[in-house]
């Protein structure tokens, strides 16, 4: 019994092993450095970081970015359809061909309705 969670528990002592090792080698290496005010103050890409941290997005960010992963998952649920599409064309006929149709459709629609509604359209 033991013997089979053996290659799990040797593999843990490596992980915590080796990021024990790599932490104590990184302060120990890191305070070789010198430290100066150039050097420790926040990096923002070149610039100075002056101004409020949080900068204010349009509403209109928010919900492309909703319309994205609402899209995006849909079409996960597609792919295994796909996959499995001939196995079970030949078992269930063409229920499963409008099955999908539908759910496409809904799809569409869904699609339609954002554009009607200007969800897309980044000017307004």
């Amino acid at each position: 019994m033991i013997r089979d969670y053996l290659p799990i528990l040797i593999q843990a002592i490596v992980a915590i092993g080796f990021a024990a090792v790599t932490l104590i080698a990184s302060v120990a290496l890191g305070r070789a450095g010198q430290r100066n005010a150039t050097k420790d103050s926040a990096y923002e890409c070149g610039m100075l970081p002056l101004g409020e941290a949080r900068p204010r997005f349009s509403v209109k960010f928010y919900l492309v970015a909703m319309l994205f992963i609402l899209f995006d998952i849909e079409v996960v649920f597609m792919y295994p359809w796909a996959v499995v599409y001939r196995e079970f064309l030949l078992e269930n006929g063409r229920m499963v061909l409008w099955s999908m149709l539908g759910f496409i459709g809904t799809l569409t629609v869904a699609y339609v309705y954002a554009l009607k509604k200007g969800a897309l359209d980044w000017k307004t």
